[in-house]
């Protein structure tokens, strides 16, 4: 293939006919669940800003609560201040839940995290944490968790397990991320959050591109070339240009991240109950002669 595949080509959909589709299905999701609405967690970041969009505007601004959860060691009071300005442009609801003192009472409890403060294990606890306010408040409000990511952070495994990837509905997980970035621009996200540059904010000053050491550019490139396109890896770099070491990296976590998207992995029960009903089945026969 001699085409060059470029970003540009990937930003190139229809967001209209984007929002159409994804409101559709969170309708659908709502009725069949049976459900008052949806809470979402909003950082300030652009997934969970286009998230809260799409919400609102799909389901009404009466049905989606918004739940802020900063913790003040590690996030910024301009992602508090940009969460709370975005829900109120759009005239929703939001409560403010600084987690800080449930992270350190989790400290306190566990002899390990007393001796040794793990930093990727204690992000992933706050993440963790959030979790579990944001059921809270959908079991006691018979809600819906809305999940904010995005493709490119689902299929490279850059998640929380039963974190912020722990969520009843995820309806940005068909975007890359630069696609959510102008669907966010495109939904009225305010431009200082569309081009904020993304992170977790799971320890302080923490930067998704440069935890990860690639951009997201490249990566959406890879995943759509491989995964959409189907081409095969060794034509991915001529095509894209994306370096082979980028490639061969987002394949690599797209391949190893596999369990976080598959769920609980369990064994095949058959080994252990083909006997047992061998028998039965048998006594049953008997039985019936």
């Amino acid at each position: 293939m001699d085409t060059m595949i470029t970003l540009n080509d990937l930003l190139n959909i229809d967001y209209a006919s984007v929002e159409n589709y994804l409101s559709n299905f969170l309708k659908s999701v709502l009725r069949a669940s049976n459900k008052k609405g949806f809470v979402i967690g909003v950082s300030g970041g652009v997934d969970s800003a286009t998230a809260y969009a799409l919400a609102v505007r799909s389901v009404g601004v009466e049905n989606v609560l918004a739940l802020i959860m900063p913790d003040k060691e590690v996030t910024p009071s301009r992602d508090v201040d940009d969460a709370m300005e975005l829900v109120k442009r759009f005239g929703g609801r939001y409560e403010v839940i600084e987690i800080s003192g449930i992270v350190h009472s989790f400290i306190e409890k566990m002899p390990l995290a007393s001796r040794r403060i793990d930093r990727t294990a204690l992000g992933n606890l706050r993440a963790r944490i959030r979790m579990c306010i944001l059921y809270y408040y959908a079991n006691s409000l018979d809600m819906l968790v809305l999940g904010t990511g995005d493709r490119s952070e689902y299929l490279i495994g850059y998640f929380t397990k039963y974190g912020d990837g722990a969520v009843d509905v995820a309806p940005l997980t068909v975007l890359f991320k630069t696609q959510v970035r102008r669907f966010g621009e495109y939904l009225g996200v305010p431009k200082s959050i569309v081009e904020k540059p993304s992170s977790p904010r799971l320890w302080r000053n923490h930067l998704a591109e440069e935890e990860l050491g690639m951009r997201y550019e490249d990566i959406d490139l890879v995943l759509f070339a491989f995964l959409d396109l189907g081409l095969p890896v060794n034509q991915i770099p001529i095509v894209t240009a994306v370096s082979d070491n980028v490639v061969k990296k987002v394949l690599q976590m797209y391949s190893s991240s596999l369990h976080k998207r598959v769920g609980v992995i369990m064994p095949d029960a058959r080994p252990v109950t083909q006997t047992l009903v061998s028998n039965i089945l048998s006594k049953i026969r008997k039985a019936g002669a």
